[in-house]
């Protein structure tokens, strides 16, 4: 404003007056892209964040379930196998010493959901839904000849179709995730559909 009424540039006011507008226009209109630009830089750079520390935990978890002595495999008890209480405690200790909130998970949250697959499930200390989901298998398995593809999330067994059969541990962590972006996306008249969890999986042979 200082500028519009000092005529030592020979400007006239009107002029200054009608840039300074133009340039709040301008900013008015850029700015709704330059916050969803920045929430998008942040909101995705802690998402991937967090699936590279669930993938590393995934993989760890995994290695030392498949290390255990695999007697405790196929189990129709509901007594939670020693090397699945293993994997467990190695997630949940990761999650606190990274300062991950675990959702209030704990051993009471286990659900034997086939002979050697045990799921955790949890949705407190303010979690967003779905919630903190846990799989463990101890008695993954899938044909050799398709050892190279990735395990499904649910971490299911697929067909064998007559081939030699690979057996694992498979681990999965479902963790929920909060979007920013979406709000910030909907300056811009957008609704972008994102998932609300991450996922991460993770299979290991079994050495015993």
């Amino acid at each position: 404003m200082k500028a519009c009424l000092d005529n030592s540039h020979n400007r006239p006011a009107r002029r200054c007056w009608r840039d300074d507008g133009a340039q709040m226009v301008e900013f008015a209109v850029t700015l709704p892209l330059l916050v969803v630009f920045v929430v998008g830089i942040f909101d995705f750079s802690a998402a991937f964040t967090l699936k590279q520390k669930l993938t590393n935990v995934a993989r760890d978890a995994a290695r030392v379930a498949a290390a255990d002595p695999a007697n405790d495999v196929p189990n129709s008890s509901t007594t939670v196998p020693s090397s699945v209480t293993d994997a467990y405690q190695l997630i949940t200790n990761y999650f606190t010493a990274n300062q991950i909130n675990a959702c209030g998970i704990t051993t009471g949250s286990s659900t034997l959901t086939s002979p050697a697959m045990w799921t955790y499930t949890a949705s407190a200390n303010g979690c967003a839904a779905p919630g903190l989901t846990i799989i463990i298998n101890r008695g993954y398995y899938f044909p050799q000849s398709t050892s190279a593809q990735p395990a499904p999330a649910a971490c299911t067994s697929g067909a064998l179709g007559g081939g030699t059969a690979e057996i694992g541990t498979c681990v999965t962590i479902k963790y929920p995730y909060q979007w920013k972006f979406g709000h910030a996306a909907s300056l811009l008249g957008s609704s972008p559909t994102l998932p609300t969890t991450i996922t991460a999986t993770a299979v290991a042979m079994n050495e015993n």
